[in-house]
């Protein structure tokens, strides 16, 4: 059934099902690369917003007492002084000019270089910036989001620190700021972009239906067609976690799971019954979609859940991560819970790096070498893009430990918050 038919059918009644397999017991997998991967990326989102500050600042620094109670903000687990202090390529600390016991840090030489480029980046990338905004957007109940909830996740979507401002600014005819509801400031598509309507389960099944075309193996090509023509469903690429594959309850009630009608996240979903399967897959692809226009393919869980209500989610959909290890990823590194897209990732590296992304690498490669005090200086920065691909495949070649848990699928809600003890507020 494809999603016109779907419609037709949705448009009449609410469509009615009945779980095949109400529960099942999971094992939550721990994946040491994965969490790896979030411990580097916790200290370098750390770095750039302590960075971002300084730009910020009018008076082009930072004092050691405006430091005191951001550590909570910027997500970290030791003390904000004794982190920035790690990293002298990025900050130069020095006295006060009135009160020489009070220590201030600016940025490097180095730093400020990157940021030039940063801002390039940005820049260059604007375009596609502005169609993975507009998507999120999009997949929300009235095509708008309060600012509130979108400012934590201008790391996660690659956004400029100043994205509310000049992004309506230049692209009027895409954003505008209105006043929500609930009085709360929002960040409102102007227009429904039809071309913009496709996910990308949607775009990756369609890619691989025209590239196998060419091949001797032509099964994802007649899958891809069926699926056009109403006769199959779209599937979700799954790699499961050691120990998982051989379960037989576990892998029957995947293929169940794959074979029920794909409903795009840009879809209407309010007449599906909230209590089916089908609503299920629902919520599983619109969580599918905004991880796969995230910059990393991960966020951290309670971005999603300020996001509940707009992207119209069920109150405990974040059981869905630990209900489909195939899918996510759960992982509870540094303090806090974040989800990953498990096929965004392979063998501890991004499948498909954003350019965003791969100069963050360059900022991370200055953040932990002495490239500052070397007698090369800012001329090596250039030579960045070998030096980060070389580093790449360095990690590239470590094979990721998991570690099998056994838990009931109640976990996500109430096993997690134990570990996170409050600190994912941020």
């Amino acid at each position: 059934m494809n999603t016109n038919i779907y419609r037709k059918i949705i448009q009449g009644q609410n469509f009615q099902q009945i779980r095949t397999i109400t529960k099942v017991r999971l094992k939550w997998v721990k994946n040491r690369s994965l969490d790896h991967i979030i411990d580097i990326q916790t200290d370098l989102k750390a770095a750039c917003l302590l960075k971002d500050a300084i730009v910020r600042s009018t008076t082009g620094y930072l004092t050691s007492k405006s430091l005191e109670n951001s550590q909570k903000l910027l997500g970290i687990t030791v003390p904000t002084l004794r982190f920035i202090r790690r990293y002298p390529t990025l900050f130069r600390e020095f006295p006060h000019p009135k009160w020489p016991s009070l220590a201030c840090f600016e940025l490097t030489h180095v730093a400020k270089f990157l940021h030039q480029q940063e801002m390039e980046v940005f820049n260059n990338c604007q375009s596609d910036l502005v169609q993975r905004l507009s998507r999120l957007l999009m997949m929300s109940q009235a095509q708008m989001i309060p600012l509130q909830s979108l400012h934590p996740l201008k790391w996660d979507f690659g956004l400029p620190d100043d994205f509310d401002k000049n992004l309506v600014k230049k692209f009027p005819d895409h954003f505008q700021i209105v006043k929500g509801i609930n009085g709360l400031a929002c960040l409102k598509l102007v227009e429904w972009r039809e071309e913009f309507a496709v996910s990308e389960l949607q775009k990756m099944n369609e890619k691989n239906g025209l590239d196998s075309k060419s091949s001797t193996d032509e099964s994802s090509s007649n899958k891809y067609r069926e699926f056009k023509r109403g006769k199959a469903a779209l599937e979700f690429p799954m790699s499961f976690p050691r120990g998982y594959g051989a379960q037989k309850k576990v892998k029957a009630w995947m293929e169940e799971f794959q074979k029920l009608p794909y409903i795009s996240p840009y879809e209407d979903s309010r007449r599906i019954d909230p209590n089916s399967e089908l609503m299920e897959k629902r919520v599983v692809g619109v969580l599918h979609e905004f991880l796969s226009l995230t910059v990393y393919k991960k966020t951290k869980r309670n971005y999603l859940r300020t996001l509940r209500e707009d992207l119209i989610l069920p109150h405990r959909f974040t059981r869905l991560f630990t209900r489909y290890p195939g899918i996510f990823y759960l992982s509870l590194k540094c303090k806090t819970t974040t989800v990953a897209l498990r096929e965004g990732y392979r063998r501890g590296r991004l499948v498909e790096p954003h350019p965003i992304a791969r100069h963050r690498d360059k900022f991370h490669h200055v953040m932990r070498t002495g490239l500052v005090y070397r007698s090369k200086g800012i001329e090596i920065l250039p030579q960045l893009d070998n030096l980060v691909d070389e580093a790449d495949q360095d990690e590239g070649e470590e094979e990721s430990e998991e570690e099998e848990i056994e838990m009931s699928d109640e976990f996500d809600e109430d096993g997690a918050s134990d570990v996170e003890s409050g600190t994912d507020g941020d």
